[in-house]
């Protein structure tokens, strides 16, 4: 109790407060003072850096430094915002596919359109990963004509199968078609055998027979009228006997060119009957050119004496041997010579396709063969020959051995008057050279004088002149 009056009064005091005025008088003098020293010394440093900065900016050393820290420092801002707004944003991507199929809906029993691209190209727009799902994916483009009547029409062009979370852009976005009403034609059914070539050539084709030989097409008139003709294609690929296919039909204008055209049915039921004909004819050696140096061929030896041919039998009947050449002008002394064997027109293929020739020169010698008859072809006109000459005098060369086998019943001289008119002419006279022959022949006198008379001779023969 004493204690807190004592307090008390001294609190009332008036030195007391005096000595609190001044300390607290004190303690706000010292923070003026230290405030006052801080700012000075802010003050001093914000100079200092100024002046630096000034020293820098306006030096010309420091120059180059400086725009290039200005131009870094822009280049990271604007990119900086531009990735902010990358990353803040989905991906647009855009992808073109080219040549999607179209699909036409209408009614093609009764409808023939055209005017229809087959194809168009379309554009995907939407998000990356949509878009690439959606490339992958089996869309098509659709052009609905449902409901159409005949005539021409505009339609639009959509798509199917691309998703909902793409836009997808067709081109182009609308096609004119135009629907024409069918009608129906009725066509002979013909053939072609095809892949020929995977075919073994030693088998022939015979005629194909037909389930029926007529087929309806349906189509517009205008189609109709422009096919000339339905085959049937006929696979004959690795066949080696009597065979059946169901083969497929198909329609063609008179160039050759298919035609789009609703065949019924499109396939018809064909037996074939494969046969392999052939026929065993000698070879021949048909030699060309003169052996150089004065020889002459004694001997050829070859080493397959026929060979058999394939081919359909109207050939066959034309064909009684097979040739091949001999260049007599690069035998030099006794060879071996290989040699093709060469197939007339119409065989497929042969037993034999080259043989080997063993060749035997020796000496030439000519001789001359005297009083052969003179023959003439391909007359209409009776004729006259100047002077009623009938022979002429042959001269051959060959080895000794071979022409002494020659006499003039083994030789043919002749004219050919195929293109004689009334009136005197000359006409070319020619030897026969024999298929195979080793000796050569040679006419001594290369024309005769004939007077052609204008009356003609319906029993003319090609026959000697001496019986004309």
């Amino acid at each position: 109790m004493t204690n807190m009056k004592n307090k008390k009064i001294k609190d009332n005091n008036p030195d007391s407060k005096l000595e609190l005025a001044n300390k607290i008088a004190k303690q706000s003098k010292k923070v003026v003072n230290t405030y006052a020293h801080f700012e000075d010394s802010l003050f001093r440093i914000i100079r200092s850096f100024s002046s630096w900065i000034d020293n820098v900016l306006f030096n010309q050393r420091f120059s180059v430094i400086v725009s290039l820290g200005l131009a870094i420092l822009l280049y990271v801002t604007v990119n900086f915002n531009s990735q902010n707004s990358i990353f803040g944003n989905p991906l647009v991507n855009a992808k073109e596919v080219m040549d999607v199929p179209i699909t036409a809906r209408y009614n093609s029993d009764t409808f023939e359109i055209s005017g229809l691209p087959t194809s168009a190209n379309i554009t995907l727009v939407g998000e990356g990963s949509n878009v690439n799902a959606a490339v992958n994916q089996k869309g098509t483009i659709v052009a609905n004509l449902e409901g159409l009547t005949e005539g021409q029409h505009v339609v639009k062009l959509t798509t199917e199968g691309y998703g909902d979370n793409i836009t997808v852009k067709v081109d182009p976005t609308d096609v004119v078609v135009t629907l024409k009403k069918k009608s129906t034609g009725q066509f002979d059914i013909g053939y072609d055998f095809i892949n020929q070539d995977k075919m073994n050539s030693i088998y022939s084709l015979g005629t194909p027979e037909f389930e029926y030989s007529k087929v309806n097409v349906r189509a517009s008139k205008e189609t109709l009228d422009s096919i000339a003709f339905i085959k049937a294609l006929i696979d004959v690929t690795n066949v080696d006997s009597n065979f059946e296919q169901e083969a497929t039909l198909v329609a063609y204008d008179k160039k050759g060119i298919p035609v789009n055209a609703d065949i019924v049915p499109n396939t018809v039921k064909v037996k074939v009957p494969v046969t392999s004909p052939n026929k065993t004819v000698p070879i021949v050696v048909e030699t060309v050119g003169d052996v150089p140096n004065g020889k002459a061929i004694q001997s050829i030896t070859m080493d397959h004496e026929s060979v058999t041919i394939y081919a359909s039998e109207s050939v066959l009947s034309k064909i009684n041997e097979v040739g091949v050449s001999l260049d007599a002008s690069t035998l030099t002394k006794d060879s071996n010579v290989l040699r093709p064997i060469t197939l007339p027109t119409g065989v497929k293929s042969s037993s034999v396709n080259q043989i080997t020739m063993d060749v035997k020169l020796g000496e030439g010698v000519t001789k001359v063969i005297p009083n052969v008859p003179i023959y003439h072809k391909n007359t209409k006109y009776k004729f006259t020959v100047l002077n009623d000459q009938a022979y002429v005098d042959v001269e051959i060369f060959g080895t000794q051995e071979n022409i002494d086998k020659v006499n003039a019943d083994d030789i043919m001289v002749y004219f050919d008057m195929s293109g004689a008119t009334p009136g005197n002419q000359e006409f070319k006279l020619s030897v026969e050279q024999p298929v195979g022959s080793l000796v050569k022949y040679s006419v001594s006198q290369p024309t005769l004088s004939v007077t052609v008379l204008g009356e003609t001779d319906d029993n003319a023969t090609d026959e000697s002149v001496g019986t004309n």
